[in-house]
């Protein structure tokens, strides 16, 4: 389903320079990439505080995450007494490696010629049949090099970041994988160009006539592009969901034993993961490299080298709102977080899948407008919604301090314990100057 009529050797079939050419491509690509988000975060951080940024080393301050790498490479690399050396070692490679790998499956572009050959590749290094699931499984690898970064530090605050970013995993890896259900069923794949094929056009019949509609995903699947985009920050560890390095409670989470380049990898490979969970959330709900409309109406809009630059419009997109809501959303509380992945967004994914399926089926089956279905199940999605923040029953009024002092009894468990703290017992000072004037009385 190519736009472009050119040849097509498919994923697979590149000559050994080709495949090459494209993984020294992704590499760099990626690296220039984090250098840069690092510097357009402190810019834009420093625009909505009304302060300057970074604005000393190359122009406009471009150079500063460069200049910053290397300070990071040349500044002493510390071993803390008591660590696990070699899983310490191999913590923030087991964190940076998964993060470039995850890339080799995302879709760039279409088929076109490479210059100065007569050799015709598709942007893409290499495609599978479970291309999403190989992006989720290889993301997933990285959350272990922060566990075990946290528990070879042999410190109390780096072992309780490890954990929390184990329950943070298991719980948002959770809700992100259940988001994507709904685009296999309708893209009938989880190959990541056939997913971004299937998002070309979409036509809704609303009283005899055909309506032409955005083939996004994004917005047929609004439910799972919200409930995704939720589960990708907290896959990230990026802001509010920063938990596992909370610096006011955990002083740097499980990197507070890390210094020098060590220090560093964990840095790239968070930047990292931002551009790979927004470049999959560009190929699975806003058509990939697709052009968006009205741009789309030019015939040429989707051939040759222009689909990169759409891909990148909207993958720089999502690396704003990451930038945004890091500059506007205060921390969640660990309560609070766990509470909105399961009892929020895993519940409602498993309503929107079991609506989604069903209208798929019964549209399939019979000859009730899909149109009229979606909406019905999008009016159930909401009342189940708004069902979730109703308030629950108050709870039984509990006894004050009080009454629990003179209902306390020492010797209930069998054996003399001491009365609660929250008793306002009376100090040695009070009992002698009640005694004094008692004696004066």
């Amino acid at each position: 389903m190519m736009s472009l009529a050119v040849p097509d050797a498919g994923v697979g079939n590149d000559p050994w320079w080709v495949i090459l050419i494209k993984v020294l491509f992704i590499f760099v690509f990626l690296v220039v990439l984090t250098l840069f988000n690092i510097w357009w975060e402190r810019r834009v951080v420093a625009r909505m505080q009304h302060r300057v940024g970074p604005n000393v080393h190359g122009p406009f301050g471009l150079l500063q995450s460069l200049a910053d790498g290397v300070k990071l490479m040349l500044k002493e690399d510390l071993m803390p007494k008591g660590v696990d050396r070699l899983v310490f070692v191999l913590a923030p490679a087991i964190v940076a490696v998964p993060a470039f790998l995850t890339f080799a499956v995302i879709p760039f572009g279409p088929t076109v010629k490479i210059p100065f050959t007569d050799t015709y590749t598709r942007l893409q290094l290499t495609d599978l049949p479970v291309s999403v699931l190989y992006v989720m499984a290889v993301a997933s690898i990285g959350i272990y090099g922060i566990v075990l970064g946290g528990w070879s530090s042999n410190s109390t605050y780096s072992l309780l970041g490890g954990l929390r970013s184990s329950a943070q995993m298991i719980s948002y890896e959770v809700g992100m994988g259940l988001a994507l259900v709904t685009v296999f069923l309708f893209a009938g794949s989880m190959s990541t160009s056939e997913i971004v094929a299937a998002q070309s056009h979409q036509t809704v019949t609303l009283f005899g006539t055909d309506i032409p509609l955005p083939g996004w995903y994004a917005f047929l699947l609004f439910p799972s592009f919200v409930i995704y985009v939720i589960s990708m920050v907290g896959e990230t560890n990026r802001a509010p969901f920063d938990l596992p390095e909370a610096e006011g409670e955990l002083v740097a989470g499980f990197l507070t034993e890390y210094s020098s380049i060590k220090y560093a990898m964990f840095f790239l490979a968070e930047y990292i993961n931002m551009a790979t969970v927004s470049a999959l959330a560009t190929t699975l709900f806003l058509g990939g490299w697709r052009a968006p409309w009205p741009i789309s109406i030019w015939d040429g809009a989707n051939s040759g080298y222009w689909p990169v630059l759409w891909f990148m419009a909207k993958l720089m997109g999502f690396i704003f709102f990451y930038i945004w809501l890091r500059g506007t959303l205060p921390r969640l509380r660990y309560d609070q977080f766990m509470k909105l992945g399961w009892k929020i967004l895993i519940p409602v994914a498993l309503v929107w899948i079991l609506l989604v399926a069903t209208v798929r089926a019964v549209g399939r089956e019979t000859d009730f407008s899909r149109t009229t279905l979606l909406v019905a199940a999008a009016i159930v999605l909401v009342f189940a919604v708004v069902s979730m923040f109703i308030p629950q029953k108050p709870a039984p009024e509990q006894p004050t301090e009080e009454e629990r002092a003179e209902n306390f009894d020492a010797f209930a468990g069998g054996f003399p314990v001491p009365p609660p703290m929250a008793v306002n017992t009376p100090s040695r000072g009070e009992t002698v100057s009640h005694t004094k004037e008692g004696r004066n009385g």
